[in-house]
């Protein structure tokens, strides 16, 4: 593939897509229930095909598919047969490369020169996803134990995205250290040629979700060749830092899209507002940038359109 790889050598950070269910929910559809956002890839894809547009007019290099929460268990238990979340995962790329070309081909030369010709993240969410729980914060997977399980249930959604023809695989919000071995030795062992970036989440200072040291996930990611990047998403933005501090010392690329700065609680599935005197988005990554060299920059819940569009202004004019 070596696609991302290339993008990756520009000198120009990359900036990424953002939030899904946030834009959804900002224009009044209800993403409640175990499916969350990808409910509307059965009743409306054309709303979410029109949010990808949306990123991609404001500056998004990385299109990331709504494949987040399409698992084929969790589409199977809504009711589909095994082809037809076969056929919705598989939607989730056109509908991305849809986006991408119907904004680019709008754009004039001069906007053209200012940016790569986006490329299509496909987005692997935890298993903890499925689970709808909250445990994206815990690491918390309770009877599942083994590699060969979260490998069991990975494998599809991952040979569905890349036969679709993506450019990369977004393995993200990643909160348990099992998921991401098993996440890696997959790709080695049945997808050698796919490229990826790892991103984890973080609630206290030098572990992941789960307890396990960044130290040792910087270690295992290092002795990937097909991740390529790897950072931390879906947290408070105040974590950063030493978090990046700690797996700089892997060797790859650094990538950041924090939350707004608004906390979640899974057990109500509610938000608390962040305190007002947070740092913006921009001003984050700026720092990130200038201290850690983060090639890539984004946001995820919470954030918006607007928030995208002002990391281009300063990344890319």
């Amino acid at each position: 593939m070596a696609i991302f790889k290339d993008y990756l050598e520009n000198k120009s950070p990359l900036i990424l897509h953002g939030a899904l269910g946030t834009e959804m929910e900002s224009l009044g559809y209800d993403i409640s229930g175990k499916l969350w956002s990808a409910k509307y890839l059965l009743e409306r894809p054309e709303v979410i095909q029109k949010i990808h547009e949306t990123y991609v007019a404001a500056g998004s290099d990385l299109i990331t598919t709504s494949s987040y929460q399409a698992t084929l268990p969790g589409l199977i238990e809504a009711g589909l047969t095994k082809e037809e979340a076969e056929q919705i995962i598989a939607l989730t790329v056109q509908l991305a490369k849809n986006a991408r070309d119907k904004v680019w081909t709008a754009l004039d030369d001069s906007e053209k020169a200012k940016r790569p010709y986006p490329l299509i993240s496909g987005d692997v969410g935890p298993y903890a996803a499925y689970l709808a729980n909250g445990s994206e914060y815990t690491g918390d997977y309770g009877q599942i134990t083994t590699i060969k399980e979260i490998k069991e249930f990975h494998r599809p959604r991952i040979q569905i995205l890349l036969d679709q023809g993506v450019d990369l695989l977004a393995l993200e919000t990643i909160p348990n250290h099992l998921e991401a071995q098993a996440l890696i030795e997959l790709l080695t062992e049945e997808f050698p040629e796919a490229e990826a970036y790892i991103s984890f989440t973080v609630q206290e200072p030098g572990t992941i979700s789960d307890g396990t040291s960044l130290d040792g996930i910087a270690q295992l990611v290092s002795q990937s060749d097909q991740i390529l990047a790897l950072g931390i998403n879906c947290s408070s933005p105040l974590l950063y830092n030493q978090a990046l501090t700690i797996l700089k010392n892997a060797g790859k690329a650094l990538i950041t899209y924090p939350n707004s700065g608004e906390v979640y609680d899974g057990s109500t599935q509610t938000w608390k507002p962040k305190d007002k005197d947070a740092l913006t988005l921009v001003e984050h990554s700026k720092d990130w940038h200038a201290q850690f060299g983060v090639k890539i920059l984004g946001g995820c819940c919470r954030t918006r359109p607007n928030d995208i569009k002002a990391l281009y202004a300063e990344f890319r004019t």
